[in-house]
């Protein structure tokens, strides 16, 4: 009963922090920053309505967060995605593996005194809080990278190697941290690490993998058996806490049962499960989907419990070590990304700017901070406070140094700033036939401006008396779209053979970044091409058949969509009324029958609750009368 008001009550301070983390975020700070400071602020050093004893009590949440955070790194490691740079990819890691961890271990044994907790600790304490220190130091934040990534669109050599480096360092990180935890503990207990302790680490591992390889047919069971979302999310919550409850259960009865200490892990378990299933299983998307899902909440609570639990009466006496270490792991990373890099023959510009792209950390690095506080509870409230300000820190500088890394390489592929919303909805429609002027002749009416590109045509006059501006083209590349004045398109529309279609779509991407491009597809084989380019392709064999279904399931919807309701619209508007934004949705003076359905922000659909508010540069589902909707339209981009 006492836990679960503890729990009622950290649920009431989470819900608190998710709001603070809205608030760091327009203060272009990371939202884990806010929900860490909430943490530290309901925290036993500040209000106290998290105790000491209630973070004790509160541990499960740690331990379900935890599991959580190792299937989504296991889950962001797929190997198809990465083969191209594998080369690259491989000697980067281990560079950077080897260098982050030396320069880390030894920054940490020559500031030995003047960290508060280890001064007085013996030589033999001190290697082992430094050999756990040093395997930290080099965890990444897989979700950080992936999240700006997506946000610049980014495609290109560099950043696959920098995404497939840093999800690889996340397996690589819980596998060196076990060996250096075992090793701890032979130096704190004054045994010696023998081969037998070697022996019985192997023996951990393989057995961490082997779990992870039943976790994972558990985990394809239950995304195969059960569809509801809900119970696939209190499914995969059980089987993470399972693992840790089963971890430390297992390791009691090799301990009592058959005087072994055997100790799997169960953050490496959760991640070759997770693994396992991305690689192997056709339940891929599905898992991406759930996890996708649950982290936002996942991440809220544990790094609201993770500021509550912080030691901040040693801070003051740590942060310039905290400063040091965070410093003398950025020399590492860039060693190991220089001499790794030359390996690999990796272009010198990568090799100048890559280091940049791996400083963030996160989720498993605060987890692995967490598991040393707990089985060294002596000092290891000391420790994980530094260890908690070096990743802070990090995640704070890390995610604009990525982003200034990508734009430097030349593969980021967001719109300039010069290429923002001018107030006129321009599409550029590319081929000519009947589908293509009806189109164009109904964009007009909807108020947009269209214009043709056609390749191949003699009599462009002829097209022009319908009202639609024609460009006769020889052919089609960079200097051509720049000719036709692509920095001003809002949309392109493809409707050309499919091999020019994707050259068309690759140029549109690399040089102008337009969110909206359509094309008609002919061979279903080059789906794939298009996709990887965003682009939103409609297939005519597809296409009959989804309306056909979109009228049984939502008869209104399809009316509108096939036109049969001309009083009806549903469109999708930009924000450039710089008035309109930092509005809640509640807040927006549009005409009352105008339904705001969706708002589009950095890669994410997020329904439109009164709540929410707008951004400057999102893009908002409006449904409604189409006078009324057109209106709107016109208020909301200013």
């Amino acid at each position: 009963m006492q836990t679960a008001l503890l729990a009622l009550g950290f649920a009431l301070v989470a819900i608190a922090a998710a709001r603070v983390g809205d608030w760091s975020r327009r203060l272009r700070l990371p939202l884990i920053t806010g929900f860490l400071a909430t943490g530290i602020l309901a925290g036993p050093y500040a209000l106290d309505l998290i105790s000491h004893d209630a973070v004790r009590s509160l541990s499960f949440i740690d331990q379900i967060s935890l599991a959580i955070i190792a299937f989504a790194a296991g889950n962001e490691l797929y190997l198809k995605e990465l083969r191209s740079r594998m080369r690259a990819i491989v000697w980067v890691t281990l560079a950077q593996l080897v260098t982050t961890f030396v320069v880390s271990v030894t920054a940490v044994l020559l500031l030995a005194d003047l960290i508060p907790f280890l001064a007085p600790m013996p030589s033999a304490g001190r290697w082992a809080v430094a050999l756990l220190a040093g395997a930290i130091m080099i965890a990444r934040s897989p979700s950080s990278a992936i999240a700006i990534v997506s946000e610049l669109r980014a495609r290109g050599p560099f950043t696959k190697t920098a995404l497939g480096a840093t999800m690889v360092m996340d397996i690589a990180v819980i596998i060196l941290f076990a060996a250096c935890f075992s090793a701890s503990r032979s130096l704190l207990a004054g045994v010696p690490f023998d081969v037998g302790a070697l022996g019985f680490l192997i023996v951990e591992l393989l057995l961490s993998f082997g779990l992870g390889r039943v976790v994972g047919q558990l985990l394809h069971w239950m995304l195969a058996l059960v569809r509801r979302p809900a119970l696939r999310f209190a499914l995969i919550i059980a089987l993470g806490w399972a693992v840790f409850a089963g971890s430390g259960a297992l390791a009691h009865w090799f301990s009592s049962a058959l005087f072994l200490h055997l100790h799997p892990e169960p953050l490496l378990i959760c991640m070759v499960a997770a693994f396992w299933l991305t690689n192997v299983s056709e339940l891929r998307d599905d898992l991406t989907d759930v996890l996708h899902d649950l982290g936002p909440p996942v991440y809220v609570a544990f790094f609201t419990l993770t500021g509550a639990s912080l030691q901040l009466d040693v801070l003051p006496d740590t942060w310039h070590v905290a400063l040091g270490l965070c410093l003398v792991r950025a020399l590492g990373i860039w060693l190991g990304n220089h001499a790794g890099g030359r390996i690999a023959g990796e272009p010198k510009l990568h090799n100048n700017i890559g280091w940049a792209a791996y400083l963030t950390q996160a989720g498993v690095a605060l987890g692995l901070a967490k598991n040393v506080a707990t089985a060294f509870p002596s000092w290891g409230g000391g420790f994980a406070t530094t260890i908690v300000a070096v990743i802070v820190v990090n995640q704070v500088i890390g995610p604009p140094l990525m982003k200034w890394a990508i734009v430097r390489a030349g593969e980021d592929h967001t719109r300039s700033e010069a290429a923002t919303f001018d107030g006129k909805r321009d599409a550029m429609i590319f081929g000519l036939q009947g589908k293509s002027i009806a189109l164009a002749r109904q964009l007009v009416a909807a108020g947009w401006h269209v214009e043709l590109a056609c390749p191949d045509i003699d009599t462009p006059h002829v097209i022009e008396r319908l009202g639609v501006h024609v460009h006769a083209l020889d052919h089609i590349d960079a200097a051509v779209l720049k000719q036709l004045g692509m920095e001003r398109v809002d949309a392109v529309v493809g409707l050309l053979d499919d091999e020019r279609n994707l050259a068309l779509c690759e140029l549109v991407y690399e040089e102008y970044g337009i969110d909206t491009v359509v094309v008609r597809l002919g061979d279903a084989a080059m789906l794939p091409r298009f996709t990887e380019l965003g682009v939103l392709v409609v297939d005519p064999r597809s296409a009959v058949l989804n309306l056909l279904e979109r009228a049984v399931r939502s008869p209104s919807t399809a009316a509108v969509l096939l036109g049969l309701d001309e009083d009806h619209d549903l469109v999708d508007v930009h924000v450039g009324n710089v008035d309109m934004a930092n509005l809640k949705v509640s807040e927006l003076h549009i005409p009352l029958d105008v339904a705001v359905l969706y708002v589009h922000r950095e890669g994410s659909m997020i329904p439109a609750s009164g709540n929410l508010r707008l951004e400057e540069g999102d893009r908002v589902t409006l449904s409604g009368p189409a006078e009324d909707v057109e209106a709107a339209v016109l208020k909301l981009e200013g």
